[in-house]
């Protein structure tokens, strides 16, 4: 017993002193802006401090050949697993290939429900219908809907865009076979977060010009990352080096997502990858004079760069309205349904989500707009971990909740 005790106590003082080194090795990464005025900062640091060594070991796994920097991200993203909520039933199923997990109100309803089709984010690469168990079945018993959970295949070992293609095929299965889980077809609903809110917007976008299945009468979008043409907004500059999803780390998830060259994010921060005439097209739509002036404290216009026409050969993708869904025309912005934007202060992506409710507003479609003024990227992920927890991560849920009954 004594001997294992020593060797406990070894092993301990070989992890502590890993750790250590790491820390101090890489002590710069730790940094990170929390603003005084976010939710619970103290809590918001050591998370931040945690999850930025998880970061750093997996880099060094990878660099060592373990495995991949993505496999230990998944892990820490997917989070610790819940208890099937007593109220509802759960079925694991695959439409038409691609997984998915219902949640079923167990009370008998008089008519047929609402549906609700929720894309989780994780830039594409991580995240999974566990990691948003909690979020989707607490959508489902507290708003009284049938809620489909999309676990669409992740990159890198699935090309972009298989995710956005795998929630669209999912979106059109659950359309034309609403009835069987007793939902009204009429009545179904997108939601996602982050890259999910990207995919809520691409599928709504790709179904305007559908007439063989059900129309979506909403979507809900949680912190949408919506645009690859400009990362210098007012948002961008402000929360550069906020916790969790800096202004780099943007970037460099999506290139990864993408399976691209990661040497080209910095001409990519600057807006190299930009031809002149796509800048002068699109500024009427992604433009900091778009944001209001409360929003735009202490922003600095952002110095001419020049035009890199190889950045721009390599990283096409960053333009297509799968990516970018604010690059969308205005005759497929003016047929989308009823939408509700819910952004963060301390976001980068804060601006994308303004600029796509200016977008929809401007072409008569109906938007229902919250900002959490205390609210941080990735808070949603936080939702029903008690203590744990913050305060933004259940008023982001209970809006969506809110809106969600509305339909």
């Amino acid at each position: 017993m004594e001997s294992f005790y020593a060797l406990a106590l070894i092993a301990g003082i070989l992890v502590a002193f890993v750790l250590l080194v790491l820390i101090a090795t890489y002590h710069n990464s730790f940094k990170a802006e929390i603003p005084p005025d976010v939710d619970q900062p103290s809590k918001l640091r050591l998370y931040h401090c945690i999850y930025t060594l998880m970061e750093i070991l997996a880099k060094n796994l990878e660099n060592l050949g373990i495995f991949e920097e993505h496999i230990l991200r998944r892990l820490i993203i997917d989070g610790l697993p819940t208890r099937r909520d007593s109220q509802l039933f759960t079925k694991d199923l695959h439409f038409d290939e691609v997984p998915v997990r219902i949640y079923l109100p167990r009370l008998p309803s008089a008519s047929k429900r609402r549906g609700v089709i929720f894309f989780h984010g994780g830039c594409g690469m991580f995240g999974s219908i566990r990691s948003h168990e909690r979020i989707c079945s607490y959508i489902a018993r507290k708003s009284d809907s049938v809620v489909v959970s999309v676990g669409y295949h992740l990159s890198p070992e699935h090309k972009y865009p298989a995710q956005t293609l795998d929630c669209l095929t999912a979106t059109v299965h659950f359309l034309k076979t609403a009835e069987n889980y007793g939902v009204d077809p009429d009545r179904i609903i997108v939601c996602g977060d982050s890259a999910g809110g990207t995919f809520a917007t691409s599928v709504c976008q790709e179904l305007v010009n559908r007439s063989d299945i059900p129309k979506i009468c909403a979507q809900v979008l949680i912190c949408p990352f919506l645009q690859a043409l400009n990362f210098n907004l007012p948002s961008h500059q402000k929360n550069a080096f906020i916790a969790f999803l800096s202004r780099e780390h943007t970037v460099h998830f999506i290139l990864k997502y993408l399976r691209k060259d990661c040497s080209t994010k910095e001409a990519i921060l600057a807006g190299s990858h930009v031809p002149e005439s796509m800048d002068l097209k699109y500024r009427k739509w992604i433009n900091p004079d778009l944001i209001p002036e409360i929003l735009k404290l202490g922003y600095k216009p952002s110095l001419p760069t020049s035009f890199l026409p190889q950045v721009h050969e390599k990283t096409k993708e960053l333009f297509e309205t799968r990516l970018s869904p604010l690059l969308a025309e205005d005759a497929v912005v003016c047929c989308l349904p009823d939408t509700c934007i819910i952004t963060c202060e301390h976001d980068v992506l804060r601006d994308d989500g303004l600029l796509y409710k200016k977008r929809l507003e401007d072409n008569n479609v109906k938007v229902t707009w919250y900002h959490m003024e205390e609210g941080f990227h990735c808070a949603l992920g936080f939702f029903g971990y008690g203590i744990f927890s913050f305060p933004s991560s259940s008023k982001i849920v209970n809006h969506t909740v809110n809106f969600i009954k509305g339909y």
